[in-house]
């Protein structure tokens, strides 16, 4: 399961975080978005129904659901339970860790300064998240490259078409599409075609 979530963030080279108030029905989303060429999806626990739409997510062939803003032992076994192929954390946090590696479930474990980063590895996450990436932009991935030139790195927050090459081509294995790609009100609409041409130009940009 591990390669799977890995290979297709590194063929992709970017995953969606849809934060949205509301996610009505997640299956034409995640379509949309495969559609684009984004089969790696988060969708975080501060969405309503969290693990309802993991659940009904993990059904989409081809795409991989994982849960996001995972903070406790107890969010982590709602998602694995609902079908979650992987889960991301805002920061470094022990007790996901343990509780991702007893079930074998990658954890991409949020960071953002070198000690953190390295602690994250240390416990075992398969990619460090670093957040927000925005705030340090893409020329801290090239300084973190330096002392960790194999650590698998994600950035997120504050991307979009016009700035996502800069951080891939700094190191970045993937890059995360947030309401750049997923708007509210196109969600609202449901305007699955627009959806998947603004994930299509992510991709296409973030591979440079």
């Amino acid at each position: 399961m591990t390669a799977g979530v890995m290979d297709l963030l590194r063929e992709d080279g970017a995953l969606a975080l849809p934060r949205l108030a509301s996610i009505p029905d997640p299956l034409p989303l995640l379509h949309a978005l495969a559609a684009g060429g984004i089969r790696v999806v988060e969708f975080a626990f501060t969405t309503p129904r969290v693990t309802a739409l993991i659940e009904a997510g993990s059904e989409v062939a081809g795409v991989r659901v994982g849960a996001g803003t995972v903070t406790t032992a107890a969010q982590a076994r709602d998602a694995i339970a609902a079908g979650a192929s992987f889960l991301v954390t805002p920061g470094v946090v022990d007790e996901v860790a343990a509780i991702a590696g007893a079930h074998d479930v990658p954890v991409v474990m949020g960071a953002l300064t070198p000690t953190e980063a390295l602690a994250a590895v240390r416990l075992g996450a398969a990619a460090v998240k670093i957040f927000p990436a925005e705030t340090v932009g893409a020329a801290y991935f090239r300084h973190l490259s330096g002392p960790f030139p194999d650590m698998p790195l994600v950035a997120s927050g504050g991307l979009h078409d016009g700035n996502a090459a800069e951080y891939r081509r700094a190191g970045a294995l993937a890059v995360t599409a947030g309401s750049s790609v997923v708007s509210a009100a196109d969600v609202a609409a449901n305007d699955w075609e627009r959806v998947s041409a603004r994930a299509r130009a992510f991709v296409v940009a973030a591979r440079g």
